[in-house]
């Protein structure tokens, strides 16, 4: 009987910024796929939270700091979680965010900050994991990108570009890693609601802003792991080098006068 689809029984999996939200969604469906999943976090408590609610339902994940970006760090994070589980063979790089500033007023700090979370470390994961993933001719190096790649919103130039930059890392690393049966590809994810967090969730500014989307709501960090998780299987054997958006269709109208004359929202 063949195995049952997206089956990650033997794999072992990293998931930045797994602890919450996003990340904590791709975990559990990487884990309740069989995988053994660590939890690299930058609060603690949070990841061993969700570890242990993973251990009381019979999967496994495990828990490591997430809190230094720099090449040195990454690449020992990486090596020690390897040399523990005997084996690496996906990563997600989900750990991302902003400090939102107008173009006129972004600083160094700001601009390397969301550099270094949303791009650098990006690279720095995929090169740390490239031996050991070679060494068993099969991997999975996923990130979770934005459609802030694709389209513009004030305040957020540098992410925009530091998102655009994770998209065209994605296809390039595809690219120089194709014989080695390892897969790279990313999720762009639109507006996800994260119940008691951020000003898009509050009630009145979510009602304005699903007018304007497709779907007419917003998605929830489930729709970004189911997706990671195809991406993370053998099924996906033959994609690389791609992104999936997934935005319940915010990025197809030409503008929100399209949505307005489509359904009279």
């Amino acid at each position: 009987m063949p195995a049952p689809p997206f089956n990650l029984d033997g794999r072992v999996a990293i998931v930045t910024g797994g602890g919450r939200g996003i990340g904590a969604a791709i975990v559990r469906r990487l884990a309740q796929a069989g995988a053994t999943v660590v939890i690299a976090n930058r609060t603690p408590d949070v990841a061993e939270a969700l570890a242990r609610e993973l251990a009381a339902d019979g999967w496994t994940a495990h828990c490591v700091p997430f809190d230094k970006l720099d090449r040195g760090s990454l690449r020992a994070m990486v090596d020690d979680i390897a040399a523990r589980c005997g084996r690496l063979d996906i990563v997600v790089h989900n750990a991302g965010g902003c400090p939102w500033a107008p173009l006129e007023e972004l600083d160094e700090a700001k601009l390397d900050e969301t550099l270094a979370l949303n791009l650098n470390a990006s690279i720095w994961l995929a090169q740390a994991a490239i031996p050991h993933m070679r060494a068993n001719k099969f991997g999975r190096i996923l990130v979770t990108s934005s459609v802030s790649a694709r389209v513009a919103m004030g305040g957020g130039a540098h992410y925009s570009a530091a998102k655009a930059g994770a998209n065209a890392f994605i296809r390039g690393a595809a690219f120089e890693l194709a014989r080695d049966g390892i897969t790279v590809n990313g999720v762009e994810a639109g507006f996800i609601e994260k119940p008691g967090r951020g000003t898009m969730s509050a009630p009145e500014n979510k009602a304005r802003l699903e007018r304007f989307i497709p779907m007419g709501h917003m998605g929830s960090a489930d729709d970004i792991a189911c997706a990671m998780l195809y991406l993370a299987s053998a099924e996906a054997r033959y994609v690389t080098g791609q992104t999936i958006v997934v935005d319940g269709g915010s990025t197809l109208p030409e503008t929100g006068f399209a949505v307005e004359r489509q359904w009279g929202v």
